[in-house]
């Protein structure tokens, strides 16, 4: 164990709270699980599920110790050839995805020969946010200019995100965020960066007006679930999503101050989502608002890590990258939480690393594994330069010895002698 705790390398606050995150996850899993053992199996026996997060956890963190083995300036070149793959990736789920669990068609698709789905929009996330962070960390000796950026820059994002809207709002919302912000600290004109936010508006008003041009269209049937579910938030309108928002605050007006108590949660047997969209609710519920806060906390502590990760990075693109890439897992957190407490409507974004799920776990795990290669980097130029440094003075300390040793040995046989006769060195010695 102490052996392979040292092959690890890159910023050790990371590794440390992404640990505690998943090691947290196993009881709300275990507890929240039930309410699925009883529709899927009809005895309640939750164990299975269990045992399946486990090994989801385990691939994930496999993930991360591969990945960041991996030089992150690799991933440049990657993301410039794997947005094209990404696209194809993504109109085949938005033509033939897979239903799970009865949401919309176009989100997941099965993996040939191994049975796994796949949400294809969380790696179409992580290629984009690279692919960005490349072309505005690019070394210019003339100014940005709107209309090559509009080409380089903005047609592959926005044509990225047409293809994630149909089945999925809230993600292509959060990911067009994160690009703005990456596009701010990067740099980009702020005069340019208001004609995009106009232009992705305008984009979306015409999105919802083809909506009700075409109402019987697969490709616009989320969009009367959008509309319905901003209405109901702002109106109470009960609905399904309402008694899902009911239940989650009853579980966290149950939890108090210290909470029901590990696996002794009542809600989870009403919410249908609790082992993933609702899982925080359930945390509340079961440890109280301390352990509601500790998990918080805990993602705090790693945007704090991924603040001083950006800060020592040595290149534009290593910043940009760990940015990229870390911010929208707290800012992903933060809207779960935000859900179950009823201050944002219902999005279906999970808890990173704490929510069951294979793909989702697995690729913010490739995530982390690209940013601990960022801080892996500099933790190796840091060291090379403290070697670099120990050489020196040990080469000094030598040089120094040898001009002694030699001073020694010339005054050893130095025959100098202040008497008259001028043989009485000579004699002497």
């Amino acid at each position: 164990m102490k052996k392979l705790i040292g092959n690890l390398k890159g910023d050790k606050g990371i590794w440390s709270f992404v640990a505690l995150l998943a090691l947290f996850s196993f009881m709300p899993v275990f507890s929240a699980s039930s309410n699925l053992a009883y529709i899927g199996q009809g005895n309640g026996n939750t164990l299975g599920y269990l045992v399946k997060h486990l090994a989801h956890i385990c691939i994930g963190f496999t993930i991360i110790y591969l990945v960041h083995k991996v030089p992150y300036h690799y991933f440049r070149a990657i993301s410039k050839v794997g947005l094209p793959v990404v696209w194809i990736l993504l109109a085949y789920t938005l033509i033939k995805g897979t239903v799970i669990a009865g949401a919309n068609a176009s989100r997941w698709i099965q993996v040939p020969f191994i049975g796994i789905t796949f949400q294809t929009s969380t790696l179409a996330s992580i290629v984009l946010f690279i692919f960005v962070a490349r072309y505005l960390s690019k070394t210019r000796e003339e100014p940005i200019t709107f209309k090559s950026s509009l080409w380089e820059l903005w047609l592959p994002v926005f044509f990225t995100l047409i293809l994630i809207l149909p089945a999925n709002f809230s993600t292509t919302a959060l990911i067009f965020s994160m690009i703005l912000m990456l596009a701010f600290i990067g740099k980009y004109p702020l005069k340019y960066i208001g004609i995009i936010i106009g232009t992705g508006i305008i984009f979306l008003a015409f999105f919802v007006l083809l909506s009700k041009a075409f109402p019987d269209s697969r490709f616009f049937s989320r969009v009367h679930t959008w509309e319905s579910r901003i209405d109901n938030f702002s109106t109470d309108k009960p609905d399904e999503d309402d008694y899902q928002i009911e239940k989650a605050k009853i579980a966290i007006a149950s939890g108090k101050i210290y909470g029901l108590g590990p696996g002794k949660s009542v809600q989870k047997n009403f919410l249908p989502q609790s082992s993933s969209d609702f899982i925080y609710a359930i945390i509340v519920e079961e440890y109280g608002l301390l352990g509601g806060l500790g998990v918080l906390a805990l993602y705090l502590l790693l945007l704090f890590r991924f603040v001083i990760a950006s800060h020592k990075a040595k290149t534009l693109f290593g910043k940009l990258v760990v940015i990229g890439l870390g911010f929208p897992m707290i800012f992903q957190a933060m809207i779960n939480m935000a859900v179950a407490v009823e201050l944002l409507p219902v999005t279906g974004q999970t808890l990173p690393l704490i929510s069951s799920g294979g793909s989702s776990i697995w690729m913010t795990c490739f995530a982390l594994g690209i940013i601990i290669s960022v801080t892996k980097k500099e933790e190796e130029i840091a060291q090379e330069l403290k070697d670099s440094a120990l050489r020196e003075e040990a080469l000094q300390k030598l040089i120094d010895r040898e001009l002694e040793e030699e001073e020694t040995k010339n005054n050893d046989y130095s025959i100098v002698d202040k008497a008259k006769n001028p043989m009485n060195a000579v004699l002497n010695k």
